[in-house]
């Protein structure tokens, strides 16, 4: 039955924007794995209309491709590097099916360091310690938008591991900074998750307790809006990135491929809520799908 499978997902997937297609991945309470969530146990509304499940579909890691892009902040502390160990054994553990990218983040531009790629030792060779310049990076955000830009659409699902402070040089704290808006914006009409680790900037920044805050608060509103996670470990870098990587593991093999149909809601980026009626499981999704 597996064997069936793929050939579908590839197709689900080959649109230039999903349209009609989230991203959903199940959690369960306290970091347990999900039990399966059986489609019939679904519900979804578009703008506050109910919508019809027309597909559910478990990306089950063995079966289902994903392009994973590693995004690193260049601003970040060199002492990232010390935690390269633990992001060559996350790159080497991936199942088959799934292909990674890397990207370094400066001066609000994505530079690929390695596109999407199945050679994990091709893709972990291109890993560096970042430059650690203070306010290098200018707006991740920027640079998540200019990542999605140059990232086309392919036959796999698509997710991005971000490791930043969060902090933006180029905009004063403001709830609504609009490079990080638009960043949202662009990946909720790709369809794609933004995952992130909190790593201290380098400089005065990595150790400004408001803005380490403001960054922080930042790649939460990132993980929400578009179905991703955000993870740090208070206000310091991690000692390890391990634990948030086998986080990520976890919500990799518990995603589902969901299409709708809401024929009274209106083209374009719509706020959208998925719930199962199942106990113990919680369906997390971006906040809005796009619409054609």
């Amino acid at each position: 039955m597996r064997g069936s499978v793929l050939p579908c997902l590839i197709l689900a997937f080959s649109s230039v924007a999903y349209g009609q297609r989230l991203i959903v991945t199940a959690e369960g309470h306290d970091g347990a794995a999900p039990a399966e969530v059986e489609r019939d146990t679904v519900s979804v509304e578009i703008d506050k209309h109910p919508a019809r499940v027309d597909q559910w579909t478990r990306l089950d890691g063995r079966s289902a491709p994903l392009q994973l892009y590693i995004v690193i902040d260049d601003g970040a502390n060199p002492d990232l590097g010390n935690q390269f160990g633990d992001l060559k054994k996350f790159i080497s553990s991936q199942p088959a099916p799934t292909k990674i990218g890397l990207a370094y983040l400066r001066y609000g531009a994505a530079q690929i360091a390695s596109p999407v790629t199945a050679d994990r030792a091709a893709a972990t060779m291109k890993l560096r310690i970042p430059l650690g310049d203070p306010g290098i990076s200018a707006s991740p955000y920027m640079g998540i938008s200019d990542l999605i830009k140059k990232w086309p659409a392919a036959g796999a699902r698509r997710e991005i591991l971000l490791i930043s402070s969060g902090i933006d040089p180029w905009s004063p704290p403001d709830p609504q900074n609009p490079y990080l808006v638009k960043a949202i914006a662009d990946a909720q009409r790709a369809g794609i998750p933004v995952d992130s680790i909190y790593f201290a900037e380098s400089g005065h920044l990595g150790h400004s307790y408001w803005r380490i805050g403001w960054g922080q608060n930042y790649l939460s509103e990132l993980g929400d809006e578009t179905g991703g996670e955000a993870y740090w470990q208070g206000t310091h870098s991690p000692i390890s990135l391990t634990p948030f990587l086998k986080q990520l593991e976890l919500r990799l093999r518990n995603q589902y491929l969901l299409e709708v149909s809401a024929p009274r809601v209106k083209p374009g980026l719509q706020a959208v809520r998925v719930t199962t009626t199942m106990k113990g499981v919680s369906l997390m999704s971006a906040a809005k799908i796009h619409m054609k």
